[in-house]
């Protein structure tokens, strides 16, 4: 999966960037307070965005 995809479906599920790290960037849903790292790399294996966004529904 793209990394923009991932974004897009993620802040479509209304979760927001909190800050950029080195290597991820960390977003959060603000109903849950849950947080989850996405990495920088321009295509991110499917069972890892599938488990980010299971992780921030």
């Amino acid at each position: 999966m793209k990394r923009t995809e991932l974004i897009q479906t993620i802040e479509a599920t209304g979760c927001v960037l909190i800050r950029h790290g080195g290597k991820h960037d960390w977003y959060q849903n603000p109903t849950t307070k849950v947080s989850q790292p996405i990495p920088r790399h321009r295509e991110i294996k499917e069972t890892l965005a599938k488990h980010i966004i299971k992780m921030l529904k």
